[in-house]
């Protein structure tokens, strides 16, 4: 080991954040960088990290925070990067020049199991007894002299919740970093690694002399109140009504507290488009800023509330201990269908928005359980779907509330029961293989830090503003132009359609004038060839060319379709306006060319089915995308959903029209 001070050597420093799961280790991560940190993938992997630049001194030093793990000896891909990190082995990545090693406070022995093998590695270790206050209110007491002679590093206790200690942690990790002094191994910890039996049972041993010589006190009454709780909580029954509690309360938090900042983004969005359309004269310039730019920008951040909130409760239910009891709780039911219990809170959350289910399935492990929870979680209804649901249940049963209610319901259980469904096929197929059994820790309830919550929360916004935000935003300009191009001039127009123009303008119909002319611009524009080309792949389901062309434009968003179908079907893009019935009573008188209804039973019951089961949402692709790092997976989703949302829409409708006829 070089000797040589780093800040002479090199000027710069990495240090790897390394701990147990539920140690504290993210929330020390946080207290140490604030709101520098960045997140990204490690070299080559689809693993993600956090990492931040913070000054020591005179050295500019990158704290990378590494997944939990609880040895050297790992079982997941996390794990796997995690220690190739440690020991250098990862492409584009240096080896840490120091290992700041987090160690839980409440629970020392069964941590210092993993501390054992870090210090092996011989690079230069600090550990940071974590949650001292929480020992401290346990009454437990820890000999920090005993430690650093047994552990032959420095230590200092530290409360990353609460900030105590952490000054006096930066003191000591800058001097290490200065002496580069590897630990020196005490002969207990040496004879592990030597042991001719099990080195396992040799280390364990070894933590436990560490403990049973350097802790005094017992956290007995924090354990009665654990198991107190944990009677209700980790019940077969009581800890299913509890989480249904506690998820009912989490998505109503959802829905109804995003709803306010989400309208007032849609409303300054609304109120910029507006603005600037009233500033530049009408054109394509206009139209590329207001519809393209502005449109797509505001489309991509009106789930931002959502997303934020999402992470924010969440977050405050991981630090407090509850997430591993759901976890607990749920996985039973969901190793039925091939998931881990983990899998079930991005599954119903997924009910809110794909989106941010997709990025909260980071808390599974294996990699393939993962994948078929992402692969399956755009098929649960988001709130994207409920304006489809609304106008095909109104347009079904405009009289009936009640039936209009068990429309919603169907729609929600069938694509429950899709998702499940597919979930067997996958974990029996694509991703075959036995689901990983549930290893998982159940720390002591706490307080959760708001702070750290916070924090946790600006990180995921960010990421998926920078990252997801610019697919979507190209998305949209692409859709722009689609819709946009080739211009058509009224000369161009048919001469029935220049007719009625001519006839709306001597009445002085101006709104008549442009509705007209936006639905035949919208017919002949790229999108609207595209959608005659298609109408015959969708006839079968019941669809004509303008629901074809509504289908094509939802990839955008699934509710778009309602606007481009305002448009398409006489009210125009601005037709919500004047109200949800103009709309439905437009589309209820709508007729083919030989008189009979558009939306006849049949079609609503099959554009429902389709709407249920299709993908229609680009923006949930591109996080797909950014979630597995590959096209691959987005590609699979986009396909197995189309495919099955058509052969379901196609029996629907067959089977409807057959029974009406």
């Amino acid at each position: 080991m070089s000797t040589t001070p780093l800040s002479a050597s090199r000027g710069a420093a990495t240090i790897a954040l390394v701990g147990n799961p539920n140690a504290g280790k993210t929330s020390l991560f946080n207290r140490l960088t604030g709101m520098r940190a960045k997140t990204a993938n490690f070299p080559g992997t689809t693993v993600e990290h956090r990492r931040a630049t913070i000054a020591l001194g005179d050295v500019a030093t990158t704290i990378v925070d590494l997944p939990g793990l609880y040895s050297l000896d790992p079982s997941t891909p996390d794990e796997r990067v995690a220690c190739d990190a440690l020991e250098g082995l990862l492409p584009g990545m240096p080896e840490p020049d120091l290992v700041l090693l987090v160690v839980d406070s409440t629970n020392l022995e069964r941590n210092l199991f993993l501390a054992s093998q870090v210090l092996e590695l011989g690079e230069p270790t600090v550990v940071a007894l974590n949650l001292s206050d929480a020992a401290a209110k346990q009454g437990i007491t820890l000999d920090l002299p005993v430690l650093r002679e047994r552990l032959g590093c420095p230590v200092v206790s530290v409360s990353a919740r609460t900030g105590a200690g952490v000054d006096e942690l930066l003191a000591v990790v800058s001097q290490t970093l200065r002496e580069r002094k590897a630990p020196q191994l005490h002969a207990d910890l040496a004879s592990c690694g030597s042991c001719r039996g099990c080195q396992f049972s040799a280390r364990y041993d070894w933590a436990s002399r560490v403990r049973s010589a350097s802790v005094r006190g017992e956290a007995t009454a924090q354990g009665r109140i654990t198991a107190t709780i944990d009677r209700v909580l980790t019940h077969r029954v009581g800890g299913l009504v509890a989480f249904a509690l506690v998820m009912a309360a989490t998505f109503l938090t959802i829905f109804w507290a995003a709803t306010f900042p989400m309208d007032l983004i849609d409303g300054l969005f609304g109120a910029a488009g507006e603005t600037l359309g009233a500033w530049l004269p009408a054109g394509d310039l206009r139209s590329l800023l207001t519809d393209g730019v502005i449109g797509g920008l505001g489309g991509m951040l009106v789930f931002l509330p959502q997303i934020c909130l999402l992470f924010f409760v969440l977050a405050l239910l991981e630090d407090s201990g509850y997430m591993a009891r759901a976890a607990l709780v749920m996985d039973r039911l969901m190793h039925k269908v091939g998931l881990p219990g983990k899998a079930f809170v991005p599954l119903l959350s997924a009910h809110a928005c794909a989106i941010p289910a997709i990025m909260s399935t980071r808390v599974i492990e294996d990699r393939r359980d993962r994948l078929a929870t992402i692969l399956i979680a755009p098929l649960m209804t988001c709130s994207a779907r409920i304006p489809v649901y609304a106008m095909v249940a109104t347009l079904l049963f405009p009289q009936s509330s009640v039936q209009r209610a068990l429309i919603f319901t169907a729609a929600y259980a069938l694509g429950i029961t899709a998702a499940l469904v597919m979930a067997w096929v996958f974990k029996r197929t694509l991703l075959k293989g036995p689901v990983r059994p549930l290893v998982i820790e159940l720390p002591n309830y706490r307080l959760p830090s708001l702070r750290n919550a916070v924090l946790l929360t600006f990180d995921r916004a960010a990421a998926f503003v920078k990252t997801a935000g610019t697919t979507i935003l190209m998305i949209s300009l692409i859709l722009w132009a689609l819709a946009t191009y080739p211009k058509t001039s009224v000369e161009e127009m048919p001469a029935e359609v220049q007719a009625q123009l001519a006839a709306l303008e001597a009445a002085g119909d101006e709104s008549g004038v442009e509705h007209l002319t936006q639905q035949m611009e919208l017919e002949r524009s790229f999108a609207g060839r595209i959608g005659r080309t298609i109408q015959p792949v969708f006839q079968p389901l019941g669809f004509d060319w303008k629901m074809s062309i509504g289908v094509l434009s939802s990839f955008a968003a699934r509710e778009v379709i309602v606007s481009t179908m305002a448009v398409l079907y006489g009210l125009g893009a601005d037709g919500a306006d004047d109200g949800v019935n103009s709309l439905l009573a437009s589309l209820g008188a709508s007729k083919h060319s030989d008189g009979s209804p558009v939306f006849t039973t049949a079609t609503c019951l099959s554009l429902l089915v389709f709407y249920v089961l299709a993908m229609q949402c680009l923006p949930t692709q591109a996080v797909t995308r950014r979630e597995t790092g590959s096209w691959r997976w987005p590609l699979l989703q986009l396909g197995y959903m189309t495919a099955l949302a058509y052969v379901a829409a196609l029996i629907t409708y067959q089977t409807a029209s057959l029974l009406a006829s």
